[in-house]
Parts: C-alpha cells; sequence; structure tokens
C-alpha cells in the first residue's frame, strides 16, 4: 500500500480532522512503530506500521455513506448543547464517527450527505471544485428579468460577490413563485440573503442535489446509505 501522510490517516481512522490531528503529533502523543513522531508531514503506511495514540493502536474507519432528508426545524449538526433537535437523531446504528458535507440552515430543508470519508468531504466543499448545489426555492413573488439577471451574475454580500448561478422558474401563481435555484458555493444563508438583496422574501428553499447525488424519493427524516462507489461517481460526473 502507498504511504499516505500521517495526517492524513489520522482522519481516517476518526480521530480528528487533519488540522487537529498536527496538533496531536505536536504534542508527541502519537507513536509509530514505537518511535514517537513530533513532525507534522511524516509518512506511514497503514498496513504494515504499527500506530498508536496515547499508546492505543488505531484503525482505518470503514467509510460510511448516508444520504439524509433534514427536515426544517432540525439543526445541521451531530451535538448540541442547548436540547434541540439535530441531524444526529435522524440516524440509526451507525457506529463510525461521522459528520455532515456542508450544512442547511435551521429554517430549510433537504439533502445532506453524511460520511467519514475526508477526500469526499473536501472535493465537496473545497472552493475550486465548485460543486453545484440544487435547490427548489419557494419565494414571495415572481421575480422579473432583471432581478434574475442580478442574482445570476452574482451578489455582493458581506463585500464579496457570489459566484454566477443559474435560476428557472419552476411555477408561477397570485401569491408565490417556485425557482430552480443553483449555485456552485457554500456562503452561510446564500440564497436567502441573495433574495433578500432584491427585497424577495424565501418563504420555503429545499435542496434536492450536491453534485450528481440527488434527494430523490427520500422522505422527510429518512435516511439512505449509499455506495463508495456512487458517491464517487456522481462526484466525477459533476466536477468542472
Amino acid at each position: 500500500m502507498a504511504l499516505v501522510r500521517l495526517q492524513k490517516y489520522l482522519s481516517e481512522c476518526g480521530v480528528s480532522s487533519r488540522r487537529k490531528a498536527e496538533q496531536l503529533i505536536s504534542e508527541k502523543r502519537i507513536s509509530v512503530n514505537g518511535n514517537v513522531i513530533s513532525k507534522p508531514g511524516t509518512k506511514v503506511d497503514p498496513v504494515k506500521d504499527i500506530i498508536l495514540l496515547n499508546k492505543k493502536r488505531l484503525y482505518t474507519e470503514k467509510k460510511k455513506y448516508i444520504l439524509v432528508y433534514k427536515p426544517r426545524g432540525v439543526i445541521s449538526t451531530m451535538k448540541d448543547n442547548l436540547g434541540r433537535k439535530i441531524v444526529k437523531d435522524l440516524l440509526n446504528s451507525v457506529n463510525e464517527r461521522i459528520y455532515n458535507v456542508g450544512r442547511l440552515d435551521k429554517d430549510s430543508e433537504g439533502l445532506l450527505l453524511m460520511t467519514n470519508d475526508g477526500n469526499l468531504a473536501n472535493k465537496l466543499t473545497h472552493p475550486s471544485t465548485h460543486i453545484q448545489k440544487t435547490y427548489l426555492v419557494t419565494i414571495d413573488r415572481l421575480p422579473n428579468n432583471i432581478e434574475i439577471n442580478k442574482l445570476e451574475n452574482g451578489i455582493i454580500i458581506e463585500r464579496k460577490k457570489t459566484l454566477p448561478a443559474k435560476i428557472r422558474i419552476i411555477k408561477k401563481s397570485k401569491n408565490n413563485c417556485i425557482l430552480e435555484f443553483i449555485i456552485f458555493e457554500g456562503r452561510k444563508r446564500q440564497i436567502r440573503n441573495m433574495l433578500a438583496h432584491i427585497g424577495i422574501k424565501t418563504l420555503k428553499l429545499k435542496r434536492i442535489k450536491i453534485g450528481n447525488i440527488q434527494l430523490g424519493n427520500l422522505q422527510p427524516g429518512h435516511t439512505l446509505t449509499i455506495s463508495r462507489k456512487t458517491a464517487y461517481i456522481d462526484l466525477e460526473k459533476n466536477t468542472k
């Protein structure tokens, strides 16, 4: 097996993020084949080397990929000190340490991907990959062509212009309108803030796709385990 950086291996074992792994190394809490490691960047062989954290041997976690339909009112986190309903409450019989890739705010619903695959998570969230996220957004009125062009070309939010978006009118009525809204980044409450900038109120926001990973027929509060192959194939189809 090819050598990998120790930080990456620690992340794959579910011990910590790569950044936190550097701290563990600097604190001299990691040993490889009996030798205490103090330098980040050390490479290890996950098959042959004996890697210990606080004298306890580490093993690579089995990778998990779970789709979750997050309902409105649920917090996109695995821990909460305020007693609120969180994503973890929707998961059953998951022994591995997993986390959500990206977030949906409390008032939004739809697709969350839960995994312990740091490589996939990085590919999906790193700004350079520009993975598209697709939403169905119900708003309080029909935007005109000028407003749609503004949204598609980018809105300045907190002194930074959003990346170009794609917008399609799905349904319109007297009291509201439903848009298909595609963005290529994941800034906090981005779509709501973009619409508010041009005087439009968001009534409902539902994410239906991350790349080509789809919510499909999944119902609110339900989960679906997918394979590593499915997760990566859908990612590669969408990577620019």
